[in-house]
């Protein structure tokens, strides 16, 4: 399968009622558990870097070549994104890259900035065919649009996505970052009226905080891309933990490694056809 626009993936969303997985990839071993879960389950998925983790890495070329490689090479459609940039020049670069999308993360500023540096990252990304994902948020605070209590306004999502012309929004119905326990509950009326006033895909950031049946509730309401990093990261970490208690003498960094991709892309092919109408049932 050739490398996929992530607006095309949105689209066959919204027509099937369905959502997008989007994954966060730190490593090599991250991407090819996403890919490999998307192909155990035959779905389609994002593969998305953010700007935390080119700031790990020091560059976004090296891991994001690698992460186009592996999605080119994939048997199914993998769209790759950048995820939470507030650098410009770093949008520029996914662009001359190849990425399918990026999310820019103006939540910081306030709400005219935002439009207005929102509207000229759209209108770079659209000269080059790339869609452009955004959020509204609230000035200051790590979580931004997503940080506990905070709601997104429809008439202003609306009037957002008029004035800066970006493909898909994320949204603050309930949801809140890096959350390790599933116990978020969303707002799945405010998810619905917002499906019917914003004329683009919505998007649900912090979803390792949602278990099973709120995902599953979500999309039903309307979310069409759905951010899940924390919950893969307990997966892997978690199964790389216990590969090296079994053997305190493990040294080869494969033999930790696999077993965490292995379990990672287990869960990947699990949520993707959790967002695609399987049962949901509780996991770890």
């Amino acid at each position: 399968m050739p490398l996929c626009p992530t607006e095309s993936l949105l689209g066959r969303a919204a027509e099937s009622g369905t959502a997008v997985g989007a994954f966060n990839v730190i490593q090599l071993e991250h991407a090819e558990a996403v890919v490999a879960g998307a192909e155990a389950a035959g779905l389609a998925v994002v593969a998305q870097i953010s700007e935390n983790t080119v700031r790990y890495h020091g560059s976004l070329t090296p891991v994001g070549l690698a992460v186009l490689a592996l999605a080119r090479a994939a048997a199914v459609p993998v769209a790759v994104h950048l995820d939470h940039a507030e650098s410009i020049e770093l949008v520029h670069e996914a662009v001359s890259l190849g990425f399918g999308s990026v999310m820019f993360d103006g939540s910081r500023l306030p709400y005219e900035e935002n439009v207005a540096r929102t509207r000229k990252v759209a209108a770079h990304c659209h000269g080059h065919g790339m869609s452009v994902e955004a959020e509204l948020g609230e000035i200051g605070g790590k979580d931004g649009a997503h940080a506990p209590g905070v709601r997104t306004d429809p008439d202003e999502a609306r009037s957002f996505v008029a004035a800066t012309g970006v493909d898909a929004l994320a949204v603050a119905v309930g949801s809140s970052h890096a959350m390790a326990t599933r116990d978020a509950v969303l707002d799945d009326a405010l998810i619905a009226r917002l499906r019917e006033t914003v004329p683009v895909p919505l998007v649900l950031h912090g979803s390792s905080g949602v278990d099973d049946a709120g995902l599953v509730r979500a999309v039903a309401a309307g979310m069409r891309k759905v951010n899940i990093a924390t919950h893969l990261n307990r997966a892997f970490t978690g199964a790389a933990r216990g590969a090296l208690a079994a053997d305190p003498g493990l040294s080869d960094p494969r033999r930790y490694l696999g077993p965490a991709r292995t379990a990672m892309a287990a869960e990947v092919g699990r949520l993707l056809a959790l967002l695609h109408g399987a049962e949901p049932h509780r996991t770890p």
